[in-house]
């Protein structure tokens, strides 16, 4: 049974920069393998705080447009995971793949003898790289923050800056901010780029932070657009196999990622990214996020009584509705979630598991039982978008099985996580390219067979 804990990475909140990035002819794709994430990485709430707008504004600007075209295929069970070359020469690390996140981070462990428990294997080693550098305390970036931000950067002992993250869960991840190449060849690397390099956190993984946000990978690398394609997971005792096997890549099926240029951007359809008043960004808007305008849910081919101002921001920001890659199973708003689980209990009420909760998110749970035949109940699942944008699942994929014989319906109550938005997580993203054009601000999907997608 997969660990409950291994259900979503929720999304950054940091504080509000504005955006310019030019459209460059970028093109790039890393190796990427999604796997279920370790213990700790599971329900973290992502940052409340962010770096000096001026600071990171200069840190941007320094960094010139990247010039590169790479693609390349990536596992797929439950979270995305890239292997990025990091540092000269390269050292290969496992980042987890996060359209909700801002900061990167990467583990950071000198490979000698210690007496505590040994580094993680894929752990970077600074001592290795000619390109790496740590912020001293005199960096804007390490310089005392405006008042809302609850944790702000110090310096450490030597003289350094360094950083700590709280997640909800109450683990801790901490570091120090650095700068470091991104290198995919002899010729051809990123500029340095301001990353957290965490010594203290027992996640397996570090964060390839993809939002509109200053300090995220695409906005320092200044790479205008990035596209993935994630294919269908594999269900019951295959998926339990995965679970067990993260180096199984003959039974993880397989999509592809691209940053840059993508040749089947022609059939994609497009949303456009919005963008709120300042007014509108607090307490609960995530201003570097991927807002999109869902209007509304259908269910077996009945459109649900949901207004559409549900999914949009409120005066405080509750509401907002984004595109996450870092977030598994989709979560919405109380109003929005209600007509949901009302029309799921209306269609296939008799065989819902009463009293279970799954993670405590998913309490739409099945246990035993012909899951086709559920899911003929239930019906396809459809996003409703502006201009006709449609994202679908079919019903024969509407459950997920989460192990021990029980499939649960893979849309959750966002409270549950102690957020205020609606989340599309990647689960219902599955056989669509998915395409985040920043340099447009526009979002383009496209059905795919995504295990054909290379």
């Amino acid at each position: 049974m997969a660990s409950c804990k291994s259900l979503s990475l929720l999304f950054f909140f940091l504080s509000s920069f504005h955006l310019s990035i030019q459209d460059n002819t970028v093109s790039l794709s890393f190796p990427l393998t999604s796997a279920p994430l370790s213990e700790t990485s599971a329900f973290k709430a992502k940052l409340l705080s962010s770096p000096n707008k001026n600071a990171a504004a200069a840190a941007a600007a320094s960094s010139p447009p990247l010039g590169y075209d790479y693609r390349s295929s990536f596992k797929y069970s439950m979270a995305l995971i890239v292997s990025l070359p990091i540092g000269t020469p390269p050292q290969t690390q496992q980042m987890v793949l996060d359209t909700g996140s801002q900061l990167s981070w990467i583990q950071c462990h000198r490979k000698t003898p210690v007496v505590r428990k040994p580094p993680p294997t894929t752990s970077f080693d600074p001592s290795l790289s000619s390109s790496f550098s740590v912020l001293p305390c005199n960096h804007p970036l390490c310089k005392p923050r405006i008042p809302d931000f609850t944790l702000p950067t110090t310096c450490d002992q030597n003289r350094l800056c360094h950083y700590s993250y709280f997640y909800a869960d109450g683990t801790l991840a901490e570091g120090n901010l650095v700068r470091e190449k991104f290198t995919f060849s002899n010729s051809q690397s990123t500029p340095p780029l301001i990353l957290g390099c965490a010594a203290d956190s027992n996640d397996a993984e570090g964060i390839l932070g993809m939002n509109l946000g200053r300090l995220s990978f695409i906005s320092q690398a200044k790479v205008p657009r990035f596209s993935y394609c994630v294919p269908l997971r594999r269900q019951g005792r295959v998926a339990q196999n995965i679970n067990n096997n993260k180096n199984n890549n003959n039974i993880n099926p397989t999509g592809a990622f691209y940053i840059g240029h993508n040749p089947n951007s022609g059939t994609f359809h497009y949303i456009s990214i919005l963008t709120f008043p300042k007014s509108q960004r607090a307490p609960n808007f995530d201003p570097h996020a991927y807002t999109v305008g869902l209007l509304g849910i259908r269910i077996g081919g009945k459109k649900l009584n949901i207004s559409a101002a549900v999914f949009r921001p409120d005066a405080g920001g509750s509401g907002q509705t984004m595109i996450d890659s870092g977030t598994q199973y989709t979560f919405l708003v109380d109003a929005a979630y209600a007509k949901v689980r009302e029309e799921v209990a209306r269609l296939a009420g008799p065989k819902l598991k009463k009293g279970f909760v799954y993670g405590g998110a998913l309490d739409m749970c099945f246990d035993g039982g012909d899951e086709a035949e559920i899911g003929r109940l239930i019906g396809d699942v459809v996003f409703e978008f502006e201009r006709g944008v449609e994202i679908l699942t079919n019903k024969e994929r509407v459950l997920d099985d989460v192990g021990g014989g029980i499939r649960c319906f893979a849309i959750g109550r966002s409270e549950s996580l102690g957020v205020a938005s609606n989340i599309i997580g990647n689960f219902h993203q599955q056989n669509h390219w998915v395409e985040f054009d920043v340099a447009n601000r526009r979002i383009g999907f496209g059905v795919a067979d995504c295990s054909r997608s290379l």
